[in-house]
């Protein structure tokens, strides 16, 4: 992965008067914000208040608008607040003003083409005319990347926007196919964090998606009805080799201090949900992350599954960068820029990690969604195996690998409402809140 270079922050406005209702929205400018989405407006301005924010756009429909307008009362020297229609919400001109009900009654074809498959997803406004709401508003984004990024390149960039274009907004940047338009969650006043390398089409990180922490809560609800499982995927604490940076691949090393307490933070924070299940790599450091987080839920036992186990290093196993690169030269740098091209030296390839990962978590979905109430699990592994997860989830591929961030102790949450064939949502990744209290990432940047 490239140099970090600009950073984005994405928040999604506060409830809005339709929101309350279950109207929908799209473009229709008749909604305001409740008192409820007024206050979330107010708590997400305090918990940015103390970064320093050097350019700040916002949608000019009055629901986003007035919530930037209150997250810029309460930053600290904030720049002008920019309204742009290129944050202009999802536009559904057939649908808008209509209750969520009324659709499904008026629409239910349509409205299964657009739960299943959005990127196919269309309204004929005439004899003529055929729109595709959720593809339109992915050039949307797009352009609005393309004319925004070079502008402010090594800066920090807040918007405050609509469910929709922030989700195309992190899709288009990222790389994930627009029929995964509905597997990323918004919640209302929910921040993502964006790391660019450079321009539109250079690598970009997904540091979090949708933290819901400043709210006072900690991971967002369930979507109604909710039929499948809740996984709970945590990576786990730090060890000594992490804050070293040394590659431990599959070593056995133990957390060490800050790791463990790490573990009973990651503990503390999901303490208050029912966890029905656990499943860990059967590794040290995986596998003692697990029995922390399990000791506030004594009744669930803990399964291992070596598929789980983190990506096998090889000859790399225990050296430092500087080590790698003098041994193996370029060979480092390849990983970096090209990670899916990569044999390891008597160890393994992405793919091979990929294969293997996706076919425990298949099989993990696979054996808690049968009963009748919908289940939640824990799942703790590996920086290697949590990043293809989620890049299998979210549609992209072994070449992906680094656009995802997954620090120690963080946890990431993936809901499967309809089934456990149907596609996962990720109601976020990567949240950290818990560990250092801030917005960001602060864990040790050390190898895999």
């Amino acid at each position: 992965m490239k140099r970090l270079a600009t950073r984005v922050i994405i928040v999604r406005h506060g409830q809005s008067t339709y929101n309350a209702k279950k109207i929908i929205q799209g473009r229709c400018d008749e909604s305001v914000l409740t008192e409820q989405g007024m206050a979330d407006a107010k708590t997400a301005g305090q918990a940015l208040s103390k970064i320093q924010i050097d350019a700040f756009y916002c949608s000019p429909l009055q629901r986003a608008k007035q919530t930037a307008e209150i997250i810029h009362s309460c930053l600290n020297n904030p720049p002008t607040l920019q309204a742009t229609e290129q944050l202009m919400e999802i536009d559904l001109p057939l649908w808008e003003n209509l209750e969520k009900q009324e659709v499904l009654a008026k629409y239910p074809q349509q409205y299964s083409i657009w739960k299943q498959e959005p990127h196919q997803f269309k309204m004929v406004l005439d004899q003529e005319k055929e729109h595709y709401p959720v593809l339109s508003l992915y050039e949307q984004a797009k352009s609005f990347w393309q004319d925004v990024l070079s502008q402010h390149q090594g800066e920090t960039i807040l918007i405050t926007a609509h469910n929709g274009i922030n989700r195309c907004l992190i899709m288009s940047a990222v790389g994930i196919p627009a029929d995964r338009y509905h597997s990323i969650q918004q919640s209302n006043c929910g921040i993502s964090v964006l790391n660019f390398t450079g321009s539109f089409g250079d690598s970009v990180q997904i540091e979090s998606l949708n933290q819901t922490s400043h709210l006072g809560v900690p991971v967002p609800s369930y979507r109604n009805p909710h039929k499948g499982p809740r996984l709970l995927l945590v990576r786990h604490g730090e060890t000594q080799w992490n804050k070293e940076s040394r590659f431990q691949g599959i070593r056995d090393i133990p957390l060490n201090e800050n790791g463990k307490a790490q573990g009973r933070k990651a503990g503390a924070f999901l303490k208050d949900i029912k966890i029905d299940f656990a499943v860990s790599s059967p590794m040290l450091r995986p596998k003692e992350t697990a029995e922390i987080i399990l000791e506030h839920h004594p009744g669930v036992s803990l399964e291992t599954t070596s598929e789980l186990v983190e990506i096998c290093h090889g000859l790399w196993e225990g050296k430092l960068e500087s080590e790698i690169e003098a041994e193996f030269p370029g060979l480092l740098q390849q990983w970096k820029d090209k990670p899916e091209t990569v044999q390891m030296p008597e160890g393994e390839n992405l793919q091979e990690v990929w294969d293997r990962a996706i076919a425990a978590w298949q099989k993990i979905v696979a054996n808690y969604s049968n009963g009748g109430a919908p289940r939640t699990g824990i799942v703790v592994a590996h920086d290697a195996i949590n990043k293809v997860l989620i890049c299998f989830l979210l549609g992209l591929k072994p070449d992906n690998f680094w656009n995802i961030k997954q620090g120690n102790g963080a946890v990431t949450v993936i809901d499967y409402p309809e089934s456990a064939e149907g596609k996962a949502v990720l109601q976020a990744i990567n949240i950290t809140t818990h560990l250092s209290g801030g917005l960001f990432d602060q864990t040790a940047a050390g190898a895999l």
